[in-house]
C-alpha cells in the first residue's frame, strides 16, 4: 500500500490551517440609525437633483428651509440615499449606488446591516398589519344581543 508525503512535495503548508483575521462588527451610530428610520419617509424623488423650475424658485424666494444640507455631510447623505433605496427598493439597488456607498466610508458589512435592519423592520410592519382587523376602524358600533330588550 502506497502513501504520498506531502512535505517533500511542498504540500505541508496546504495542509496547515489558514485563520483570516477577523473582521470589527459593523455598526452606525446614534445619527445614523436616525437617518436609515428618517429616511422610510422620504420619496425616492428625494434623490434626484432639483429641475431647472424648482432652481428658479429657490433663487427668487429664497427660504430657510432649502435643501443646501444635502452638502453639510457626504457621508451622511449616501447613508440616506441608500436607506431610502434600501426602504424603497429593497435589495434591488443598482451598483454605482452601492460603489458611492462604499466611496462615503462604509463597508459591506454596513450595507448587509443596513439591509438586515430595514428587512426586519418591513417584516414587523408586515406582521402588525396582518395582525389588525381588516375593519377595525368601521366597528365602533356595539353588537347587540337579545338581552338587551330587542328580542
Amino acid at each position: 500500500m502506497a502513501y504520498l508525503e506531502f512535505a517533500e512535495c511542498g504540500g505541508a503548508g496546504a495542509a496547515t490551517a489558514t485563520y483570516e483575521v477577523p473582521r470589527p462588527a459593523a455598526r452606525f451610530s446614534a445619527l445614523e440609525w436616525w437617518v436609515i428610520a428618517a429616511a422610510q419617509r422620504d420619496r425616492l424623488s428625494s434623490l434626484d437633483a432639483p429641475g431647472p423650475v424648482a432652481r428658479l424658485l429657490g433663487a427668487l424666494f429664497p427660504s430657510n428651509d432649502n435643501d443646501s444640507d444635502r452638502d453639510a455631510d457626504p457621508r451622511i447623505e449616501a447613508l440616506r440615499r441608500m436607506a431610502v433605496l434600501a426602504w424603497h427598493k429593497s435589495y434591488v439597488i443598482p451598483k454605482w449606488e452601492i460603489e458611492s456607498f462604499r466611496r462615503a466610508g462604509f463597508t459591506l458589512d454596513h450595507y448587509e446591516l443596513l439591509q438586515a435592519s430595514i428587512a426586519a423592520a418591513k417584516a414587523k410592519q408586515r406582521s402588525a398589519r396582518a395582525a389588525r382587523p381588516r375593519h377595525a376602524a368601521r366597528r365602533a358600533w356595539i353588537p347587540l344581543e337579545p338581552t338587551y330588550g330587542l328580542s
